[in-house]
C-alpha cells in the first residue's frame, strides 16, 4: 500500500496521458496523496478538471501563475513528494531534463527536483530509436532517473512497434516497488560487472569472456532490497537493470577512476572480469598485416588493481568488499590466496573451465571469508544474486 505517501505527477503532451487518469485512480485506492503538473500540451488530451476531479487536489499548469507561486510554486512541489512520476514521458520532456532546460513548470519543477524520478516514456518508436533519445535516456540513467518501458505495441499513428508507455498496473507496482523501502533501504551500493576492453589499436582489443550476466543480476537484487546502486559496467549486451544508477566504462583505468569517484559507500561489489594487463603504447593507427612479416610485438603492462583499491584502509573503504575470482584449477586454495592478497572480506570464486558459465544463465559458487568457505549448489545467476544480496544484507546488520 502508499498510505500517505506524496506523489507529484507530471503528465506531459501524448496520446498515452489517457492512462495517466487510470493511474492517478489506482494511486489513489493505494492511500496516496497525488498532485499533478499538466503541460500546456497535455491538455489537450486530458483536461485540467479530469485530472483535478481523481487527484482531489488542484491541477498545477502556469509557471508564471502569481497565485500558484505564492501559495505553493515550483520549488515546494519538487520538495513537499516522497516520488515524482512522469507519465507520459515524451521525447521532448526527456530532451529538457538531459539538458537541464526550464521553461515551463514541469521542467522547472523536475531540475529543481531532489527528489527520486520515475519516467515511463511514451513515443514513435522511430523517436524512441533516434540516437538523440538514446543520448539523453543514457544521461539521466547516469544522474539516477528510474525508467518503466516503453513497451512493444500498437501506438496511435496505426504502427505497431516498441514506443508505447507500459500499463498502468506495472508503473503501479514500479511505484511501490521504489517507495516500499526494502532491507537495505539507506544502504549505498556499489558493484563492477562485465568485461574490460583495453586497445591495441582503434581496431583492437585485449578483452574477456564475460557477459556481465552475474554483475548485473546483483546490482539488480541489491536496488531490489531498497539499496541505492551504482552499476559501473564494462562493455556488454544487456539492458540497464532497473532501479540502478548506470555509469559505462571500456577500459580498467575507467572502471577505476570511475569506483573511486563513486565513494564513498557502504559495501563494494567487484564482479567485473578486469583485465590484468593493457598494452603499454596503444597505436594510434590500425597494424597492418604484411605476407611474411613476423607478427608485431606488444608490451604489456599491468592494470590498476581495483578489488585492493577499494579494499585498502582508509576513510572511504567501504564497510564491506566483496570480490570474484573466477579460476580454472585449484578453485579454494587460489581464491584464498586472492581474498589475503587483496585485503576485502568476501570472495565468491567459481570454476570456469566447467563451460557453460561465461555467457550462460547458471553459476555455482563457493564464498570464502575469514570464517572457512560456503559451497553453494548449482543455482541461476539471478538466484546466486539474490542469496548474495540477503547475505550482504546480514553482513551489514551484523549477522553471518
Amino acid at each position: 500500500m502508499l498510505d500517505a505517501k506524496r506523489i507529484l505527477l507530471v503528465i506531459s503532451g501524448g496520446i498515452a496521458a489517457y492512462k495517466s487518469l487510470e493511474l492517478i485512480r489506482r494511486l489513489k485506492e493505494k492511500g496516496a496523496q497525488v498532485r499533478c503538473i499538466l503541460t500546456e500540451n497535455a491538455a489537450n488530451f486530458v483536461t485540467p478538471l479530469s485530472v483535478s476531479a481523481l487527484s482531489g487536489n488542484r491541477v498545477f499548469q502556469d509557471l508564471f501563475s502569481l497565485t500558484d507561486e505564492v501559495e505553493i510554486g515550483h520549488i515546494a512541489l519538487a520538495k513537499e513528494c516522497d516520488l515524482v512520476v512522469v507519465a507520459p514521458a515524451t521525447a521532448n520532456l526527456l530532451a529538457k531534463m538531459a539538458l537541464g532546460l526550464a521553461d515551463d513548470l514541469a521542467s522547472t519543477a523536475l531540475l529543481a527536483c531532489d527528489r527520486p524520478i520515475l519516467a515511463a516514456p511514451a513515443m514513435n518508436s522511430r523517436m524512441w530509436g533516434n540516437p538523440a533519445t538514446a543520448g539523453n535516456l543514457e544521461t539521466l540513467k547516469t544522474r539516477g532517473v528510474h525508467f518503466i518501458g516503453p513497451e512493444t505495441g500498437f501506438l496511435a499513428e496505426g504502427e505497431t512497434g516498441i514506443g508505447r508507455m507500459s500499463e498502468v498496473p506495472d508503473i503501479l507496482a514500479r511505484i511501490e516497488g521504489l517507495l516500499a523501502g526494502g532491507p537495505l533501504s539507506g544502504v549505498s551500493a556499489l558493484v563492477t560487472s562485465g568485461p574490460t576492453y583495453e586497445p591495441i589499436d582503434p581496431v583492437r582489443v585485449i578483452a574477456n569472456r564475460s557477459s556481465g550476466k552475474q554483475g548485473h543480476a546483483i546490482a539488480k537484487a541489491l536496488a531490489d532490497l531498497g539499496a541505492a546502486v551504482t552499476l559501473i559496467s564494462g562493455p556488454v549486451a544487456l539492458a540497464d537493470p532497473g532501479g540502478c544508477r548506470v555509469i559505462k566504462v571500456e577500459t580498467a583505468r575507467q572502471m577505476l577512476e570511475a569506483c573511486m569517484a563513486a565513494l564513498p559507500v557502504d559495501v563494494a561489489v567487484c564482479a567485473a572480469a578486469v583485465a590484468d594487463w593493457r598494452v603499454d603504447l596503444p597505436s594510434a593507427t590500425k597494424r597492418k598485416k604484411s605476407d611474411g612479416e613476423s607478427p608485431p610485438t606488444l608490451t604489456l603492462v599491468q592494470n590498476p588493481d581495483i578489488l585492493a583499491a577499494l579494499s585498502a584502509p582508509g576513510p572511504h573503504r567501504p564497510r564491506l568488499v566483496v570480490g570474484f575470482a573466477a579460476e580454472t584449477d585449484a578453485l579454494i586454495a587460489n581464491a584464498t590466496a586472492k581474498l589475503v592478497r587483496k585485503g576485502c572480506d568476501m570472495i565468491v570464486a567459481n570454476d570456469v573451465s566447467e563451460g557453460g558459465i561465461f555467457g550462460g544463465d547458471s553459476n555455482r559458487v563457493h564464498v570464502i571469508d575469514a570464517g572457512g568457505v560456503a559451497d553453494w549448489p548449482p543455482l541461476t545467476k539471478a538466484e546466486v544474486a539474490a542469496r548474495l544480496a540477503d547475505l550482504v544484507r546480514r553482513r551489514l546488520e551484523g549477522g553471518a
